[in-house]
């Protein structure tokens, strides 16, 4: 039923059993059920979900007015209630930790211009390591599962690039023993974030007190070699003695996740659709071997390549595979939550009401695969984002540009602040693969997307698939 509201509500969708409201159906495909409510009712609508009052904007051209308004509709409080929940450390916006909030934020200056040049090379040098470690076992054909795969060298590379290298003699076995049990509590991730207490998740709290452990500081300063970023949080930290040394584990362990979570199947997703479209995979590696010979690099598991953030940025079809496939595998949703009851004044004269505590949300999916933006948008063309050659960015939709087409990371104040290191990351994961090996799949099936982690970042696969490599002749 579509409830009247005071003047200048939007409609509202409510379910039948009150508190719940539609949040079955929406957990089963909230695609689906979104675009079915735009059907009906238009570009603006509220939805009650499990006790909230969630008003969805459709209209990509709307989307400006949410993302600049960052006054009367905040986000970071929201993210630090759902964080501290998920990774057990006392939330910032609690008294006890003035600035904490700015602080860290202040970090992320680490992760762009020149200080992401710094981490960025270290990124490439641990995963060209693990590349030659693998390279030392492929002589012949070598059979993996993909996801496994994608899954122990984004998350070994990228725990050495942050955190450093672990110098037991058996490091490769520490590292995956944290990625086993990353794995176990990534699983229950969506769960986590949808509210669900930790105690009905099975060994989730027992998995995930262990993860923390890792990361207290008895721990974590045997390790060598790690980056700024993790230092600089460190320091800070140390500032405040109402961080228990658990508190500030839970924090390292939780920035952990940030940088592996959503990359991990990201890349899994960019090396399927390659493996699966032999003309996408061929011009790719064409462009590769293109720039190695063209800065007078060797491939091989025994040269050392080098890759300036240029020549990274060069990779034209290689990024365009990659948005690609970002595009057809994230799905998040991006919220605001309105600080006080006023009206949002959108284009075209339209005006939403907006309560005190509601909810606002852009479920940037649809756009993705609007086929008025994207022609076939369930079909992946790994040249979407070429024009001429080089990189297209306008992308219209009745006629008009848009000015957000592509939103895997999120928007405005709420945007990912590590995604140019998560790019330049998957970029040299793709690269790294294809300079180094032949790669086929031996399964024909169809990996589809498992929708448990709608709203939440990138889809996982519903199944793994194998795959085999050998070392390039």
């Amino acid at each position: 039923a579509v409830f009247n509201r005071k003047t200048g509500e939007p409609p509202l969708i409510n379910g039948w059993i009150p508190y719940l409201g539609k949040a079955l159906i929406f957990r089963k495909d909230a695609f689906k059920f979104l675009l079915d409510q735009q059907k009906k009712l238009g570009d603006i609508f509220t939805v009650h979900i499990a006790g909230r009052y969630i008003t969805f904007i459709m209209d990509p051209f709307q989307y400006v007015y949410v993302i600049r308004n960052s006054k009367q509709l905040e986000f970071h409080e929201f993210a630090d209630k759902m964080a501290s929940k998920t990774f057990d450390y006392p939330a910032l916006s609690n008294g006890k930790f003035p600035d904490l909030k700015e602080n860290l934020h202040r970090i992320y200056q680490y992760l762009q211009g020149k200080p992401l040049d710094i981490i960025s090379d270290h990124m490439m040098k641990n995963l060209q390591d693990i590349f030659e470690w693998k390279c030392s076992h492929a002589t012949d054909w070598e059979t993996e599962k993909m996801y496994k795969f994608c899954c122990s060298v984004m998350f070994e590379a990228s725990f050495v690039t942050l955190y450093g290298r672990v110098p037991a003699a058996d490091g490769h076995k520490v590292i995956s023993e944290i990625r086993d049990k990353f794995i176990k509590f990534d699983a229950s991730f969506p769960y986590l974030a949808a509210n669900i207490p930790i105690e009905l998740l099975g060994a989730t709290k027992k998995v995930r007190k262990e993860l923390i452990h890792h990361f207290l500081l008895q721990n974590m300063t045997k390790w060598l070699g790690g980056s700024k970023v993790v230092q600089a949080r460190q320091d800070i930290f140390e500032k405040y003695e109402l961080l228990g040394d658990y508190d500030k584990a839970a924090h390292h362990f939780a920035f952990l996740w940030a940088s592996v979570g959503n990359t991990i199947p990201a890349t899994f997703w960019a090396m399927y659709y390659l493996l699966r479209h032999p003309e996408a995979l061929a011009a790719v590696r064409d462009e590769i071997d293109h720039l190695l010979q063209s800065t007078g690099q060797k491939r091989g598991p025994t040269y050392n390549i080098h890759l300036t953030r240029e020549q990274l940025d060069n990779l034209v079809y290689l990024e365009s595979a990659l948005n690609e496939s970002l595009r057809m595998c994230s799905s998040s949703m991006n919220i605001r939550i309105s600080q006080e009851d006023f009206v949002l004044k959108l284009e075209g004269n339209q005006e939403v009401g907006l309560r005190k505590g509601d909810w606002i949300a852009l479920y940037p999916q649809i756009l993705h695969m609007d086929p008025e933006v994207y022609e076939d948008p369930k079909e992946y063309k790994f040249d979407r984002y070429i024009e001429n050659g080089k990189k297209k960015t306008t992308f219209y939709k009745a006629g008009r540009k848009l000015k957000y087409f592509l939103m895997p990371f999120g928007s405005g104040i709420s945007m990912c602040p590590g995604r140019f290191l998560a790019m330049n990351e998957m970029k040299m994961f793709l690269f790294l693969l294809l300079s180094h090996f032949d790669v086929e799949l031996v399964e024909n099936k169809d990996v589809r997307l498992d929708n448990s982690r709608m709203g939440l970042g990138i889809l996982l696969p519903d199944v793994d698939i194998a795959f085999r490599y050998k070392l390039r002749s």
